[in-house]
């Protein structure tokens, strides 16, 4: 900018030394230099704009004087050069200045002096002086009423700023009909295409996401950043605010992977548009190290904090806002890095900040308090904390109202002191309260997130729901066992709301789409997505070149559903355990087992289960504190030289196998069911819900003595969620047909291959050992038993009158299952499966974590390794099914053909792969489809997800909407599992038993003729 400085001096020099002076001329000279010193301000140029003000000031000053418009306009733009540096008290004497000359020389009916004043406000709003601020903005809104009219855009910007500063002030339910009437003017009088009507909706997003309301705010920030891409392209400062406002709205849901990559974006941009040095920017550091701080990376937080702090510093002094922020953030992370001293010093500072320049009624200060609080629990300062809790909360409920999330917040802070303290009736209040308002949130949150963004939002309540399970653990450690029976009760409903959560989410969204053909043609297109994602899936990572647009599209697609399908918006049915109780019969008792992480009173790293029992002659829950997960984990995990060893030593008295950690010799009857015996006299049907670890277990196998096991005590029968008792899964239309699967020839008929294809992509094969082809496991030989097993099934079938359909040899393609009920066709009532079936364990985590049982019996294990190996970066050639992050990929069933994809090969151009994943079984209709068999190996394992339980085969058949499900913890040999399936048919379908009573019967007769575990045990029932 020096050659234009030189150019304007050398003008100012020839004008003022001419012979006349045309104060026209002039004043137009002075405009033309501050339109140069903003372009300067805009580009961070301080310097030279500080300098080409001061030119304008000195020819105002000469030729103009004080009084006049352009020393006014200079007065104003200087100001703006000041509030660009943060020199805001500066500002505030420019805009004075200028306010008042404007005043002076025009009056007060003109628009420059109403602009005057909304400027001011907007300073008063940022330095947090609102009473000051307010004023002014109605008074500038009144000036341009009356100069312009209501239904002028001008007048839409001034609603615009009040509304910002009820905004900022924690006043919401001033400034939603502020914002919104600003949008209906712009869009009137501008149209939907205007920069103006797009920050109406990003402002709009702006006010829902600091009210907790995100199923507002999401539509209003995609709408907006999509026109702002139109309107100013990528790379723009408007586009930077709108992904980082997204950003920001994901990390408040806790959908932190999305909101990552959106604020790395957002501060790349911000620092190469603006500057390294600029307010936004900071900003950006600010927002990328506090969600660092929430997913625990503390290293890559705390520089970024740093960095941040040292801007904001500079820009707006040591004492502001925005100082206070990140001061109260660094905070945070250094209480969290067990820095405590460092911690207390920076609340304090950060609080006192807060109350100098806000004032104690308001959302932030609350905060601060809140930060405070916590921080004092946490070290167990009582007195102090309590004092504070009561602080924040009062603060919150008059600011923000009993439904915000930042007074649950505080809610559930002073619950855990009251439980600290002894005072548990007061925290049962509170924690109801809470319950209840948590998931009305949740159940809200259905109406407009996937199921994949669904999970996350779940996973942000995980804590607190660790947290109530901690408190009763605590509390069953008291003398009076009656302490802890209404958090127990608390505990039991909130059970009953979350286990399954989302599956029941995704089969009712399934069940309203096709309740319409308007939805069912939107459902059909979403369907399409996930069968294209499917096959892309298929491909080697390098080869995939369409699965980003397919997601967003499926997703995209998903929300459409979600937003208009009628009923769809309706509450999931909310149980209460006395609802569970109601529905139990004499001698029945239903069973919640619960695993969570003990955080209380203080984090640790331990997991612990316990049960939740309910009896028809009981009043109350009762809570039974159980074992600690390790402890478990070490008999699961347990090494033996063959699988059948290992599980007869799992399932019998006579040779306890592992040692547990916390107990010389502990058996699985002296851990799981020992705890609970007291409390089950007289009982002989027991409904449960297993958890955690708990499911790769078989009760009904665990030995109670040398002759007896727990199936011979009581009928024990698993659920996905005990809600089941009282809404139990029903079949759509019944029907009296059954397709089999079996006898499948894995190697395609050679007729059927080029052999040139199948050498054109190899991606290496897998070095397997010598396969036992018994086994259901290995590199998918050919099993003889399946085909004798659906055979003389078939006859059980045609001799009760089921219609049978037999799926054999190179029949028993992918494709034919997935023709199941297709084109409204009903799904038979019988699918029953003899194959392979394969389950990968995620290779990115410890296996001890994954609960699968490990052992080293090469002649037993094939496609699924003994111990999981690293996967270097490079080693992108292994087909989606083994390496996926996605737990339903790595789940499913092998059909005719499959050995050839799963060598590696190239499978026939348009057809399928013969490799079933749990991914494309979830996404078919087997709504009429009373029971499914997966008569293979390890169909019952998966990946285990909270309270959402196992991840594979058995979800994906759930959400497909079966009734009864019947699969395998471990590979079970060929024989032995025909014999066993062949049993059940006949008692089931000849001797008229019930589902569970003709398998438990089946497996019990297996028992009976000398079978040991290994060959009966592996099967369970779930329904």
């Amino acid at each position: 900018m020096r050659f234009v400085i030189i150019a304007i001096w050398m003008g100012i020099s020839t004008f003022v030394h001419g012979q006349q002076v045309d104060t026209v001329s002039v004043a137009q000279q002075v405009d033309s230099l501050i339109q140069i010193s903003r372009k300067c301000i805009l580009s961070n140029d301080f310097d030279n704009a500080s300098k080409i003000a001061s030119l304008a000031e000195q020819l105002a000053i000469e030729h103009l004087g004080k009084n006049s418009t352009s020393y006014g306009n200079v007065c104003f733009i200087k100001g703006k050069l000041h509030y660009y540096k943060g020199e805001l008290k500066e500002t505030e004497k420019c805009y004075l200045e200028y306010s008042s000359i404007i005043k002076q020389v025009s009056g007060e009916d003109n628009m420059d002096y109403a602009w005057s004043l909304d400027d001011l406000g907007q300073l008063y709003d940022v330095m947090g002086l609102f009473e000051k601020a307010e004023p002014l903005f109605i008074k500038s809104g009144l000036l341009i009423t009356k100069i312009k009219g209501k239904n002028h855009p001008d007048y839409a910007w001034s609603l615009n700023d009040l509304a910002i500063m009820y905004r900022n002030m924690g006043a919401y339910e001033k400034a939603e009909p502020l914002y919104l009437e600003a949008k209906s003017i712009r869009e009137n009088a501008l149209g939907k295409s205007h920069p103006d009507f797009v920050w109406s909706l990003n402002n709009l997003a702006n006010l829902y996401n600091f009210m907790g309301a995100y199923e507002k705010a999401e539509p209003y920030y995609l709408t907006s950043i999509s026109l702002w891409e139109k309107l100013d392209g990528k790379e723009s400062t408007n586009y930077a605010t709108g992904i980082n406002n997204l950003a920001s709205l994901y990390f408040n849901m806790g959908v932190f992977d999305k909101a990552e990559p959106l604020i790395i974006e957002s501060c790349s941009l911000r620092g190469k548009l603006l500057g390294k040095q600029s307010v936004d920017y900071a900003g950006s550091l600010n927002n990328l190290a506090s969600l660092y701080l929430k997913t625990g990376e503390y290293q890559k937080a705390e520089p970024l904090f740093i960095e941040a702090l040292t801007l904001r510093e500079k820009i707006f002094g040591n004492v502001h806002a925005e100082v206070a922020n990140v001061i109260g953030n660094l905070g945070l992370l250094h209480e969290n890095m067990g820095n405590y001293k460092k911690a207390e010093s920076l609340f304090l500072e950060a609080k006192s900040i807060w109350e100098h320049t806000t004032g104690v009624d308001h959302p932030e200060y609350a905060a601060s308090v809140f930060n405070l609080a916590h921080f004092y629990l946490k070290s167990n300062q009582i007195k102090q904390a309590e004092t504070l809790i009561l602080s924040a909360l009062t603060i919150r409920e008059k600011l923000l109202g009993k439904e915000h999330p930042d007074f649950l917040e505080s809610q559930r802070l002073l619950s855990k002191l009251f439980v600290l303290q002894g005072r548990i009736h007061e925290a049962t209040t509170l924690l109801e309260a809470v319950s209840r308002q948590q998931e009305a949130e949740l159940l809200k949150a259905t109406k407009y997130l996937s199921e994949y963004e669904l999970s996350q939002f779940i996973d942000a309540y995980q804590n607190q729901e660790d947290e109530l399970c901690a408190y009763n653990y605590s509390c069953t450690t008291n003398s009076n066992s009656s302490v802890h029976i209404p958090l127990a009760m608390i505990a039991y409903d909130r059970a009953l709301f979350y286990k399954g959560f989302l599956l029941t989410s995704a089969i009712r969204l399934r069940n309203l789409a096709e309740s319409t053909e308007a939805s069912k043609a939107i459902y059909i297109r979403l369907k399409s997505y996930h069968r294209r994602l499917a096959f892309e899936y298929a491909l080697p990572i390098n080869e995939r070149t369409e699965v980003a647009e397919l997601e967003d599209s499926a997703n995209a697609i998903e929300k459409e559903l979600v937003y208009t399908v009628a009923g769809y918006s309706k509450n999931v049915q909310q149980l209460k355990w006395q609802e569970v109780k109601k529905a139990l019969q004499k001698n029945e008792a239903a069973i919640e087992f619960v695993r969570f992480e003990f955080n209380f009173p203080k984090a640790t790293d331990s997991i612990m289960y316990m049960a939740l029992l309910i009896k028809e002659n009981a009043s109350v829950p009762i809570l039974i504190s159980m074992f600690e997960e390790k402890s478990l984990d070490s008999l699961l995990l347990s090494k033996s030289g063959h699988k059948a060893d290992y599980v007869n030593s799992l399932y019998s008295l006579s040779d306890r196998g592992a040692i547990a950690i916390e107990a010389p010799k502990k058996s699985l009857y002296e851990m799981l069911w020992k705890p609970l015996e007291k409390e089950l006299v007289g009982i002989k049907t027991i409904y449960f819900s297993p958890s955690g670890l708990l499911h790769r277990i078989n009760l009904d196998a665990i030995p109670v003595s040398e002759t007896e096991t727990l199936a011979d005590k009581y009928q024990l029968i698993e659920l996905g969620s005990t809600r089941q008792l009282v809404i139990p899964i029903k079949i759509k239309e019944p029907n009296n047909e059954a397709v089999l699967f079996g006898g499948i020839q894995y190697e395609l008929d050679s007729s059927n291959v080029y052999e040139a294809n199948l050498a054109s992509r190899s991606r290496g094969t897998l070095s397997f050992s010598s396969v036992d082809s018994t086994l259901r496991g290995g590199t998918w030989n050919y099993l003889t038993g399946t085909e004798r097993e659906v055979n003389t099934i078939e006859k059980i079938m045609h001799r009760a009158g089921v219609q049978t359909k037999l799926k054999k040899g190179n029949k028993a393609t992918e494709e034919s299952f997935k023709n199941i009920g297709i084109n409204n066709l009903p799904s038979p009532r019988i699918l029953h499966i003899a194959t392979h079936g394969y389950f990968f364990p995620d290779d990115r985590a410890n296996s001890a974590k994954s609960g699968v049982a490990h052992d080293s019996a090469a002649s037993e294990r094939t496609a699924k390794a003994a111990t999981p190996r690293p996967r270097l970066e490079f080693e992108t050639e292994e087909p989606i099914f083994k390496i996926s992050e996605h737990p339903m990929l790595r789940s499913g069933l092998i059909m005719t053909g499959g050995n050839v994809a799963w060598q590696g090969k190239q499978t026939l151009e348009g057809k399928e792969d013969g490799i079933l994943t749990a991914f494309e079984i979830s996404q078919m209709n087997l709504s009429n489809t009373e029971l499914v068999v997966l008569s293979a190996c390890e169909t019952g394992l998966g990946d285990i997800q909270g309270n959402e339980g196992v991840y594979g085969l058995q979800r994906a058949f759930k959400i497909a909407g079966a009734k009864y499900l019947i699969m395998s913890l471990w590979q079970v040999p060929d024989k032995q599992t025909s014999l066993l399936m062949t049993m059940f048919y006949k008692k089931w379908l000849e001797d008229k038993m019930t589902i569970p009573d003709a398998f438990h019967a089946a497996q019990k007769e297996l028992r009976d003729n000398g079978l040991d575990p290994y060959n009966w045990a592996g099967f369970v029932l779930v329904e």
